[in-house]
Formats: structure tokens, sequence, C-alpha cells
């Protein structure tokens, strides 16, 4: 089932999630999540951005295919940074709940992570590249942080028109 994307300006992006326990309807969850994420043509999608307060989040780069960009399609169910890079990198991010607005966002290269699957089993991973700017973005959302909060102070001065015009239309 396709849901609606939260807005920027609503309350629910700025609020921690809860962990999800073995008894939630994660998997139905997680379908309708990724069936947001194909309509709405993004590569991410936190449960906050779905009006869910629960710590889990998509990913598919399928609609970047092409281009050297490996597919990628997961659902991490309480995820958990462990550890980052001291090396950081660059790159110009955008959000479904902050339409119209991309910046460049500065991130670390290399994180481990742990993450529980859909069988409600624990995972850890070392990811990299775009996989790992990805997890970052999403997992911000889990913390009530998005990637507009990221900019130094001149960027985000420079983008606050845009933001209210934003949040009068959502």
């Amino acid at each position: 089932m396709k849901m609606p994307i939260v807005i920027y300006g609503s309350s629910i992006l700025r609020k921690k999630t809860f962990e999800l326990d073995a008894g939630d309807d994660f998997v139905q969850m997680a379908e309708n999540m990724k069936e947001t994420l194909k309509n709405a043509d993004g590569i991410g999608l936190a449960g906050p951005q779905v009006d869910l307060q629960k710590s889990l989040f998509v990913v598919d780069t399928t609609p970047l295919e092409g281009g050297g960009i490996e597919p990628i399609e997961k659902v991490f169910l309480n995820p958990v940074i462990l550890n980052h890079d001291d090396n950081t990198t660059w790159y110009s991010e955008g959000c479904l709940s902050i339409p119209g607005i991309f910046e460049e966002v500065n991130r670390p290269e290399k994180i481990e992570v742990r993450y529980r699957d859909l069988n409600f089993d624990w995972k850890g991973e070392t990811l990299t590249g775009l996989e790992a700017r990805i997890f970052q973005h999403e997992y911000d959302h889990l913390q009530g942080i998005l990637f507009v909060d990221r900019l130094n102070a001149l960027r985000r001065k420079l983008i606050r028109g845009k933001l209210k015009q934003i949040t009068k239309h959502k």
C-alpha cells in the first residue's frame, strides 16, 4: 500500500523513533514503504517520512542503475552506526520530505553498522560509498535530524525561503 510522504514542517520529522520489537508488523511496514519509495522515485525512505515513529528504513538504488551504480534493495530494522571512518566526502543530497532542495553534505565515506533484517536477525556490515551515504541520511531521520541540519549556517540561511515555501504548501 502506497503511503503519503510527510513534508518538511511536520513535527514527526523532528522526533526520535522507537525500536521495533518482534511483535510489530515490520514486514508489512517495509513492504508499504518499498512501494511508496518506488512510486516516489527515491532511493531511501525512513519511518518518520511516512508517519511511522518506528526505527526502520528502506533503500532502493535501482532508479540510479547504469553509470556503474550497483543496485541495492534493503530493509534496515533498528539500525545503529557502530563506527565511522575519519575520511569524509561531499555529495549532493536531497530528500523526499524536502522536495526541490539539493545541497552538498559532508559525511564519512565508510561506516560500520548493525541492524535487524526482515527475519529479525542481527546483521553487521561495513558500508562504503553511496550505500554508506544513504544509510547515514536515513539513519538521521530516525534521530529527528534532516540533511538541511547538516549544512553550515550560511547555506541554511540561503535556503530558508525555500523551506518556508515547503512548509506553507504541506
